[in-house]
């Protein structure tokens, strides 16, 4: 028998013995190697955030807190946590938690390692009251519908439901006008009809009515409110819806009823 055909027979009984050589193509080992890099880091990164994500033991807060305590701001995290670590903790809901509370404007939640969180609380500042015992801030929003014991000192603001940024807008825009007078504006008020009128410091009421209301209150700015400042001790109020001036009306009786005092054209005729 020829060396060629023992070869032959040696082959087909490595052949025939059922082990088979798995061969793979270069670019198959490479995408191996990736998945099995990625399947290291992701168990490394699971590692790593289980010893991170101690349970919260400290709660610093931070902030001028003259209205909202501690002790809430502890009792809205403890509640939002669920038995989340310091890594897994919702920091949005605490948030979002925080602002709910009514005299917080602003509420930054932050991790402090290695088992702590920092918050910083903006409380809201109070420009006005709104109606009977609401408080709105400078955005004009209604923060304490229901504040008892509201502040007297602060301007009292009124209108109809919804109109709460509206009124606020013209409040600041009018109280700026007028300090630089030396007139200080106590009251501001939007009726139903679409009406308004403003109270200052001495109890002298301006009625500005439903149209031109930016024109009059100028027109009360360069004409009236000299006369108010020299005499407001003796004026009740200033009537601004007439088309060419304005009236006032006296206090006690120093004269009957409402006189036009003041006009700006040839005639004067009165405007709702």
């Amino acid at each position: 028998m020829g060396r060629g055909s023992m070869r032959k027979r040696r082959r087909n009984r490595r052949a025939s013995s059922g082990i088979a050589r798995l061969v793979l193509s270069p670019v198959t080992r490479r995408v191996l190697l990736r998945l099995t890099g990625a399947a290291c880091a992701a168990v490394l990164v699971l590692v790593l955030v289980g010893a991170a994500n101690q349970p919260i033991e400290r709660i610093v807060v931070s902030g001028a807190l003259q209205h909202v305590t501690a002790m809430q701001v502890e009792d809205v995290v403890r509640a939002e946590l669920h038995g989340a670590g310091l890594v897994t903790v919702n920091l949005g809901r605490i948030s979002r938690g925080l602002t709910a509370l009514p005299w917080v404007d602003r509420a930054a939640v932050q991790r402090s390692w290695p088992r702590g969180l920092a918050i910083q609380i903006s409380e809201q500042v109070a420009v006005a009251r709104w109606n009977a015992t609401g408080l709105l801030n400078a955005r004009g929003e209604l923060f304490l519908p229901h504040a008892a014991g509201a502040r007297a000192d602060l301007p009292q603001l009124a209108g109809p439901e919804g109109a709460e940024q509206e009124v606020t807008a013209r409040y600041l825009q009018m109280q700026q006008r007028l300090q630089s007078l030396g007139l200080t504006l106590t009251a501001l008020t939007l009726d139903e009809r679409g009406a308004w009128k403003f109270t200052l410091a001495d109890a002298v009421t301006v009625r500005l009515g439903r149209s031109d209301v930016d024109a009059r209150f100028g027109r009360f700015v360069l004409a009236a409110a000299a006369l108010v400042r020299a005499r407001a001790a003796q004026i009740g109020y200033v009537d601004m819806r007439y088309g060419n001036g304005f009236a006032v009306g006296w206090k006690g009786g120093h004269t009957s009823g409402t006189q036009p005092l003041a006009r700006t054209g040839d005639h004067s005729h009165f405007n709702g």
